[in-house]
């Protein structure tokens, strides 16, 4: 009873957000509604074009199209509570909450550390052996990779929340960042974090190295395989379905790694604009990259807004 009355001691906590300053809240709160917004069109469009259009019925685009999805999942539960927060005076979450929204924000970046992983060797099987491409990336497989990635991304989520969930919190509650994150809450604790530590270095650490290895497997298997085709049109051609998917790439790892891969005492404001890049910045630009250097994504686009211009006039 003693552990569990002093875990509750702390039944909020304030989360200090992007700047503490009042003249940058309004600022603030317009530039992240506005992303969202374009997060949510975009995500949905891409969603829509590919569930309406049969050429684009491929694993690549079965991929993407829940990419989208989770990017929309994914900044729901983080932008709605940094927008309520920016016009509020007390900017607080309750525990219950905060728990919450850390583990649906780890499990859906998890999720979608692995469906890049699965995009990659899409790309790795459909350059390095297209003959058997249609049975190897069959539906089925397809589904068993989303099926897989999303329970490593839940029980990975789970196990890291209930581990913050026995740390004693009543030195201070005050959150230097824009949502519940495992080093900010580390930082917070008064109880030894060693087990926790332990288990980010090294479950966390498989968890999140693991896919990010299969990416580099895949480019570096399809870099070789692109080298030996011997006409410059044929490796532009490959490069160009691989362009969209490594930009993201660069994108989510790059600010992922810049932010966990370093000791939790060097944790400072640099790390929130990087959670920024890979949580809000990476979801809203899906939708770009992907339709501006995709021919069958625009064509799939331009088919899904003429429809809906038919139907309108209709």
């Amino acid at each position: 009873m003693e552990r569990v009355n002093q875990t509750v001691s702390v039944s909020e906590f304030i989360l200090l957000g992007l700047s503490s300053r009042p003249e940058d809240q309004k600022p603030l709160f317009a530039l992240f509604f506005i992303m969202y917004m374009v997060t949510l069109v975009g995500n949905l469009l891409i969603i829509l074009a590919i569930r309406s259009d049969t050429q684009l019925q491929t694993p690549m685009y079965f991929f993407l199209s829940i990419l989208s999805f989770i990017d929309v999942c994914y900044t729901t539960t983080i932008i709605p509570k940094m927008l309520v927060n920016f016009l509020s005076e007390k900017k607080s979450i309750s525990y219950a909450e905060c728990m919450t929204q850390m583990y649906f924000f780890l499990a859906f970046a998890n999720t979608e550390s692995y469906l890049l992983a699965a995009m990659a060797i899409d790309r790795f099987v459909a350059i390095c052996d297209p003959f058997h491409y249609v049975t190897t990336m069959s539906h089925r497989r397809c589904v068993l990779l989303l099926a897989f990635s999303c329970s490593i991304s839940d029980l990975h989520s789970l196990l890291l929340v209930l581990l913050i969930n026995r740390l004693t919190f009543c030195d201070s509650n005050v959150i230097p960042h824009f949502l519940c994150d495992i080093n900010p809450l580390l930082k917070l604790s008064c109880s030894p974090t060693f087990v926790n530590e332990i288990v980010i270095n090294t479950e966390g650490l498989i968890t999140l190295v693991t896919p990010f290895m299969c990416v580099v497997i895949s480019y570096v298997r399809i870099l070789i395989a692109v080298l030996k085709i011997p006409s410059a049109a044929g490796k532009r051609k490959a490069f160009s379905t691989c362009g969209s998917h490594l930009t993201m790439v660069t994108l989510f790892y790059g600010s992922i790694i810049y932010v966990y891969f370093r000791p939790l005492s060097s944790y400072t404001i640099k790390d929130r604009v990087a959670t920024v890049i890979y949580t809000v910045l990476s979801s809203m630009l899906n939708p770009f990259i992907y339709s501006l250097r995709n021919k069958d994504m625009k064509q799939g686009l331009r088919k899904l807004m003429g429809r809906r211009s038919q139907a309108a006039l209709s």
